[in-house]
C-alpha cells in the first residue's frame, strides 16, 4: 500500500527535485564532471595568521567571537536587554559559556544552541577573548 505524503512533503520533495536539476543544468552547461573537479581541486591557502601573529586557534577564536555581535554588538560592547560581554570577568563569562552548553540555563533560548557548537577550549577562549576587551560603548 503506497503512504499518502503530506503537502509539506510534496513541497520539500517539489524543491529538492528542481534544485537537483538545477545543479545538473549548470553542471553540464559549464562542461564539468564530477570525476574532474575532484582531481583538480587544491586545498585553499591557510589563513596567513602568522603574519598577523596569530596562532590558527587565535583566528578561529576571533571569527567565531565575531558571530557573536549579531547579538551582544561589535567586540561584545553593545548593552541593550542582551547583555554586553566586553571586560566581563573571565571566570563569569567561561562559567556562562559552560553552563548553556551543559544544558545548566533553563530560561536561555538560542545561547544553549549555539554553546554546544565549539568545544570547551574554544569556550574558555572565546570567554577569554571577550575578558580582555575593554568595555564602553559600541564603535
Amino acid at each position: 500500500m503506497l503512504k499518502r505524503i503530506t503537502i509539506f512533503e510534496q513541497k520539500w520533495l517539489r524543491r529538492a527535485v528542481i534544485g537537483l536539476f538545477a545543479v545538473c543544468a549548470i553542471a553540464s552547461v559549464s562542461g564539468c564532471s564530477a570525476n574532474a573537479e575532484l582531481q583538480e581541486y587544491s586545498a585553499p591557502e591557510p589563513l596567513d595568521a602568522a603574519a598577523e601573529g596569530l596562532s590558527l586557534f587565535e583566528r578561529r577564536v576571533e571569527v567565531i567571537a565575531m558571530s557573536c555581535a549579531a547579538c551582544h554588538g561589535t567586540d561584545g560592547r553593545k548593552a541593550t536587554a542582551i547583555p554586553a560581554l566586553a571586560g566581563k570577568p573571565f571566570p563569569v563569562l567561561n562559567a556562562l559559556l559552560l553552563a548553556y552548553r551543559n544544558d545548566q540555563m533553563p530560561d536561555a533560548t538560542v545561547m544553549p544552541r549555539i554553546a554546544k557548537a565549539y568545544t570547551e577550549e574554544e569556550l574558555r577562549a572565546v570567554a577569554e577573548y571577550f575578558a580582555n576587551i575593554t568595555p564602553g560603548a559600541e564603535e
